[in-house]
């Protein structure tokens, strides 16, 4: 054989392995991760997430490509990252950072299928027609959080017995602000605590928020559960500990970075469960037919070095209540 041969021949060989290459690379499905929050608070998550793929063989950037959109706390960019995603297009979408995503890529498509991880009730949000059989094109988990806020108000009035008024900071833009706000007042309400409402959608706000319990002696906070207050953990908890105001929490997340006490579900075991699902679904299940999942187990978590640095003495009672204390 001539060496022009050879080289031709070479070269065609070549540029064959190429279209074979990227023809395989098309051919791994593409999960579109929609998710409302940032990548920097949900490192652990995603790991976690990841690992459910797993447990059906599927490995990221092996055989499944994952294309990850974060709205960085601001809901207001999920339909238009959904769409993009929509017309990607992906084989299934997964929605992460509560119902503000689930939302997006309901609107964005009525046939690719939604693994979804919300906070709130998914056949109130139009998600799913109920909880044992989905109906539609979406299932996933609820992990109750927007639900959980009097028992968190409660137990915030448990540890600081003597603050005979509350703040409570919301956020707006989430979905499930009117009932967290109705809920919260309610259980006010019922054992004669008086609640002092902020809401904040950005820093400025939250700043805001901490000058006005500063300005007006209020003596607790409660943070209700969200996404936006996800991306800004740190900041929550530091402006808690800058200016000595006992707060709860809806994420372990919280007090494991310096905050006073959190009581909800492992987040973790929610991002795992929406692997295990996308990669059921990728398999062949129909979200129609997969239950929506709630918790079975919630989790009660105080930072005893946190209570000290407030002057707080946690009783006795409550810490062998607590599923984690940390000290």
């Amino acid at each position: 054989m001539r060496r022009r041969e050879f080289i031709t021949l070479l070269g065609s060989a070549a540029a064959t392995w190429s279209v074979a290459a990227h023809a395989q690379q098309s051919a791994m499905p593409v999960i579109g991760y929609l998710s409302a929050r940032s990548p920097e608070d949900t490192v652990a998550l995603v790991a976690a997430f990841r690992r459910g793929l797993a447990e059906h063989d599927l490995v990221e950037g092996q055989n499944v490509t994952v294309e990850y959109r974060w709205a960085l706390g601001q809901p207001d960019r999920l339909p238009a990252l959904a769409a993009e995603l929509a017309q990607r297009p992906v084989a299934i979408f997964v929605t992460t950072g509560g119902e503000s995503a689930a939302l997006a890529a309901k609107a964005a498509t009525s046939t690719i299928p939604i693994a979804f991880i919300i906070g709130g009730d998914p056949v109130k949000l139009g998600l799913a027609a109920s909880y044992n059989r989905p109906g539609g094109n979406a299932t996933g988990s609820s992990i109750l959080t927007a639900t959980l806020e009097p028992k968190r108000l409660g137990l915030l009035h448990q540890l600081v017995p003597q603050a005979a008024t509350i703040a409570v900071l919301l956020n707006p833009n989430y979905p499930p602000y009117e009932s967290q706000l109705r809920d919260v007042q309610e259980a006010a309400n019922a054992i004669g605590l008086r609640v002092h409402i902020l809401r904040a959608n950005n820093d400025h706000e939250i700043d805001a928020a901490f000058d006005t319990i500063v300005q007006q002696r209020i003596p607790a906070l409660a943070v209700v559960s969200g996404p936006f207050f996800d991306t800004r953990r740190d900041k929550l908890v530091s402006l808690a500990a800058r200016h000595g105001v006992p707060a709860t929490y809806h994420f372990r997340d919280f007090v494991t970075a310096g905050g006073l006490m959190s009581y909800g579900v492992s987040p973790s075991d929610a991002y795992h469960q929406v692997g295990v699902y996308a990669g059921r679904i990728l398999k062949g299940a129909k979200p129609a037919d997969l239950p929506v999942l709630i918790p079975t187990k919630f989790e009660l978590v105080i930072n005893l070095k946190t209570a000290k640095a407030l002057g707080l003495a946690v009783p006795v009672s409550m810490q062998l209540l607590a599923d984690e204390v940390i000290e």
